[in-house]
């Protein structure tokens, strides 16, 4: 008997040829990806496995694949299990899980013996740079500036800006420090799938000093490229309650003097809070649960979701754990440690006292009452956005249907719901929190939403996926009653009329 082929390494990267710029140019594609984060990343990497091939390509303004890079700080792991990588949910003996990866360096025994069900954050980060690197339909350097609908070739057309140089930045940065030129090209398609992802959300009453160049007023996501800065300061006011702000003040907290350290955590929540993490808990990142979700009235999604913040917005319990043993331990000596934790607080406005000084206005919100706080730097732990694609979908903006509240309708296979006219489809990858819930931005269904995407495209299935994937019912099944009647049944006794009965 022949032993099964083993599933080699994945192929070394060709010079593929760029959209737009190639011989073949005027071949339409079969789809474009705008951006190449993880989720985008995964849809390439499951598009390379479809029987017949795709006719794809991903474009992304960066000059490289990076996640959130101002946040890896040691020691941090992912919130999700490795299984959650960009394929393996989808189709586990993909050449681009998180498994070959190891493999391809050698480090499948370690991985082993080391029994992490949950990663760093940093391998994560190296994993998918991995695969970003050995994908050749990955086109970084390329920014889209617009996207819009051709009725007369039936096609989408995407203008995009080839961003010349190497520099370290992003965009148009990276062209500006090599002093390179930039390009413009136009790629046909006959599908678009948005993956643009999102972008720190600065509070408005921070924002003037967040802008303003020299205030050490920053978002999380720079966090690693401050923080001798921040280590530096005399006094530090994180904000914000989710595993950024709890990881950040940690690692501020043990890299500071007992007895001087100097250190304010505020949060508009209640408390600071354990994530979910129960079992049945964790069903509401599931494929079921979304598709229950979707079904809802607008009116219903939009009242559920404000109250499970704790599903995705709460902190792992083992780093509320680490952070107080942190705390406990500095005051073995006697004494309490110059670190203040308050929930329930909100930022009311804020502004500089000189040049070293921040002085914050707070209320607290279930008693009312008001304070101001004077810090040298603060940390905006305050989460992130969906990033504003307005202008660049202005062009198709006449065709997309929206809700009651101008939000873009989204089916449940994710396509934006357009007019019957465009034949084409627009997918979106993280950007369909209003319709499909709280596992919008969760890794874990990262593969799974780029299967069902694929196999809307291709109608062909070429990822069979499950029909359940939770023990929880979300909610009562609507049949209509198909119970047979007795007399039509042939395995119960016929019923005897009333004269015949004894």
């Amino acid at each position: 008997m022949t032993a099964p082929a083993r599933p080699g390494p994945p192929p070394e990267p060709d010079s593929a040829p760029e959209p737009g710029h190639d011989s073949e140019s005027d071949r339409p594609l079969d789809l474009i990806g705008v951006g190449a984060g993880p989720c985008n990343l995964s849809l390439a990497a499951l598009a390379d496995g479809v029987p017949g091939g795709l006719a794809t390509a991903f474009l992304e303004q960066r000059p490289r694949f990076s996640w959130h890079s101002g946040t890896l700080v040691d020691g941090s792991t992912l919130q999700v299990p490795f299984l959650a990588d960009l394929v393996t949910l989808a189709d586990p003996a993909s050449p681009w899980s998180f498994l070959a990866y190891l493999r391809s360096r050698e480090r499948l025994f370690p991985f082993y013996f080391a029994e992490k069900f949950h990663i760093h954050r940093a391998e994560y980060d190296a994993y998918c740079r991995w695969v970003s690197d050995n994908l050749t339909t990955l086109h970084f350097g390329h920014r889209v500036d617009a996207v819009r609908w051709n009725p007369e070739r039936a096609l989408f057309e995407v203008d995009f800006t080839r961003l010349a140089g190497t520099g370290t930045g992003t965009g148009a940065e990276a062209g500006a420090e090599a002093g390179g030129e930039e390009t413009v090209g136009r790629a046909h398609a006959r599908n678009i799938v948005l993956g643009v992802g999102s972008e720190p959300h600065i509070p408005e009453p921070l924002r003037p000093l967040a802008d303003a160049p020299g205030v050490p007023v920053i978002h999380s996501a720079d966090y690693l490229g401050h923080r001798a800065g921040l280590l530096a300061a005399g006094h530090v006011t994180v904000i914000g309650a989710g595993q950024s702000g709890a990881e950040i003040f940690l690692d501020l907290l043990r890299a500071r003097p007992a007895g001087a350290e100097g250190l304010h955590w505020l949060a508009r929540t209640e408390a600071f809070a354990p994530m979910e993490y129960s079992k049945l808990g964790m069903e509401h990142f599931t494929p079921d649960y979304t598709r229950y979700f979707h079904a809802l009235p607008e009116k219903t999604r939009d009242r559920i979701i404000p109250g499970q913040w704790q599903l995705h917005r709460g902190i792992d319990a083992r780093t509320i754990a680490e952070i107080h043993d942190e705390l406990y331990r500095r005051t073995l000596h006697g004494g309490w440690p110059d670190a203040v934790l308050t929930p329930g607080v909100g930022v009311r406005t804020a502004g500089r006292l000189a040049t070293t000084r921040i002085e914050l206005h707070l209320e607290h919100l279930q008693q009312g009452t008001r304070s101001r706080l004077t810090t040298n730097a603060v940390v905006l732990a305050t989460g992130y956005r969906e990033r504003p694609v307005g202008r660049m979908l202005a062009g198709l903006d006449p065709y997309i249907r929206h809700d009651s509240s101008g939000r873009p309708r989204i089916d449940s296979e994710y396509r934006l719901i357009l007019d019957d006219s465009v034949t084409g489809s627009v997918h979106v990858q993280n950007a369909e929190t209003h319709t499909h819930g709280v596992g919008a931005p969760d890794l874990g269904l990262v593969a799974w939403r780029s299967a069902t995407i694929l196999n809307s495209l291709t109608g062909k299935e070429p990822y069979p996926l499950p029909h359940r994937t939770a023990f929880t019912s979300f909610g009562l099944e609507q049949r209509e009653n198909t119970r047979v009647p007795a007399q039509a049944n042939p395995l119960l006794p016929r019923p005897v009329p009333l004269s015949r009965r004894g």
